[in-house]
């Protein structure tokens, strides 16, 4: 009976508090303004394309094409060695069979030296080639993305997306790809033969 009873006072006072008219002056949420939303212009830029050698901008080739060069001491330094393991391991399998242990595990001893010596050499080169590549290009991207802002600016463009970088695309209209048009404005105003010194 007591439980009917309390069941009865939690209705009628919840019925109470619905029914109940709110009498606090704070003022609620305003309203949403609506209004028409900005125009927003959308392009699309494939930057892989900066270091085509036919198409793409010159003074990106011209910086990377130098670096390479530097390099390639090192690189035909590091395929020598590739030979030498490789002439070393084929004579090891040639002549295993019918040689003296001894001398088959002194072999073998050499082409793991050797190994482990185009590894640290290779590990080596590909740290100073990235650091290389970062101190030339580095400054090259920086006008890049420069230019590409000053390119938006003067285009009306409000967003420009990154092909290489974006997964979601699976097409666009050819009129939102501006990599040609940029490319060509950029190399206009930017020559090849300009400072590549970072």
């Amino acid at each position: 009976m007591a439980a009917i009873a309390f069941c009865a006072v939690v209705s009628a006072s919840s019925v109470l508090a619905q029914t109940k008219p709110a009498t606090s002056s704070a003022p609620g949420p305003a309203p949403a303004q609506t209004g028409p939303l900005p125009e927003t212009k959308i392009a699309l830029v494939d930057t892989d394309e900066f270091l085509n050698e036919k198409t793409g901008i010159l003074r990106l080739v011209s910086a990377a094409k130098k670096v390479e060069g530097e390099f390639q001491p090192r690189r035909a330094e590091l395929q020598g060695l590739q030979s030498q393991i490789d002439t070393m391991t084929a004579d090891l399998q040639k002549t295993q069979s019918v040689q003296d242990p001894k001398v088959s595990a002194q072999k073998q001893d050499a082409i793991d030296q050797k190994k482990k010596e185009l590894q640290r050499k290779g590990e080596d080169a590909q740290g100073l080639y990235q650091k290389r590549l970062q101190e030339t290009l580095g400054p090259v991207y920086d006008d890049i993305g420069k230019a590409l802002d000053a390119y938006a600016k003067a285009h009306g463009i409000t967003l420009i997306l990154d092909v290489t970088k974006i997964q979601g695309i699976v097409s666009a209209s050819d009129s939102l790809d501006i990599t040609k048009s940029f490319i060509s404005e950029f190399n206009s105003k930017n020559p090849a033969t300009a400072s590549l010194q970072p």
